[in-house]
């Protein structure tokens, strides 16, 4: 399972795109330009204590949700500099911990049983890219699954940790990212619903896949029936990193207009998102950090709860289109893809 800090890990993907912003301040939707109507107010971090409110707004012309007001990209830039970034942690207990749990057989065990959100458990072969690759975990994992790895982070910090263990790291912007040959798997591990262009963002990475290549992406659901249950503190409305908010429907209008075909989309309700929220809803306050979600114990008891005594619920929910978090491959053309995974 992840630790109690893990879903609040570094992960400053958002500016992947270099986007400058200018559609910021504006009502309309970033991927039609429609007017947007808002569905939720009075949303805040529930998080990091971020000061400011936001709300949520639909486009009811493709259905798409984002955030309102945007931070200018300047802003976001800094935002995730001081709350967000790779900090650099390492050889700590918590670390540790944690670099054994991913090495270990438990892990395969709980993602079989929890889901596996950050394709950590997929088998296969060929060019893999995992963009916003922090600090490399994830390229070690995939890399001992048989995945020729590289990454693509821009946090210089969290790019030289991973060259150290020995990883080929870029940091260039997606737009101007130009790999020598192209990915068969390109990874977005929650990460789309950060950036402020993500039909650009798709669209930047067909062109580094190959023919057939595939694109593994995992983001919440707007359609969550935690959404509904814990309203404006939903842990996952993120505020203000998460830019747009997908449902199945939207995802896959977007992943065809960039070229993607054989979409597949599965849900799941992972224990980390339900405790993360249940804590969000007790402790939770406007301009203060919420620090029980990193208390272990706590993380732990309410994970357990969730998957061992809720699991109805879940599955209920993932059933009914309603699950937390969407898991999706597509393939890039029309092309026969070869099959280069295999999730266990």
């Amino acid at each position: 399972m992840q630790a109690a800090t893990e879903h609040l890990l570094p992960h400053p993907s958002a500016h992947l795109q270099g986007n400058t912003g200018s559609k910021s301040s504006a009502a309309l939707c970033i991927a039609c330009s429609a007017s947007l109507e808002t569905c939720v107010n009075g949303l805040f971090d529930t998080r990091f204590g971020i000061p400011g409110a936001g709300e949520a707004r639909r486009c009811p012309q493709c259905g798409l949700e984002q955030l309102f007001p945007i931070p200018e990209a300047g802003d976001l830039k800094g935002l995730y500099e001081r709350y967000y970034n790779f900090g650099g942690e390492q050889n700590t207990l918590y670390t540790r911990l944690r670099d054994w749990f991913f090495s270990s057989p438990l892990h395969r065990l709980w993602a079989s049983l929890d889901g596996d959100i950050s394709f950590y458990t997929c088998k296969g072969r060929g060019r893999l890219l995992d963009i916003g690759c922090n600090e490399g975990r994830g390229l070690k994992i995939c890399a001992s699954n048989g995945y020729e790895v590289e990454g693509l982070e821009l946090n210089e910090k969290a790019a030289a940790v991973a060259r150290r263990r020995g990883f080929v790291v870029h940091t260039a912007t997606l737009e101007h990212f130009t790999p020598d040959n192209p990915f068969d798997v390109a990874v977005l591990s929650n990460v789309l619903e950060h950036s402020l262009d993500p039909v650009q963002m798709l669209h930047d990475i067909h062109l580094i896949l190959r023919p057939g290549g595939q694109i593994w992406i995992s983001c919440p659901n707007s359609r969550s029936w935690l959404r509904s249950w814990f309203g404006r503190y939903w842990i996952n409305w993120h505020v203000p990193f998460h830019i747009v908010h997908f449902s199945p429907g939207t995802l896959e209008q977007i992943l065809i207009s960039a070229g993607f075909t054989g979409i597949e989309i599965r849900q799941i309700t992972p224990s980390l998102w339900v405790a993360h929220s249940a804590i969000a809803r007790m402790f939770a306050r406007p301009g203060r950090p919420t620090r029980q979600l990193r208390n272990p114990l706590l993380v732990l008891g309410l994970m357990l709860l969730a998957r061992l005594v809720f699991f109805p619920l879940l599955i209920l929910g993932n059933r009914r289109g309603r699950g937390d978090c969407l898991i999706v491959t597509a393939t890039a053309d029309n092309s026969i893809a070869i099959d280069t995974r295999k999730c266990n």
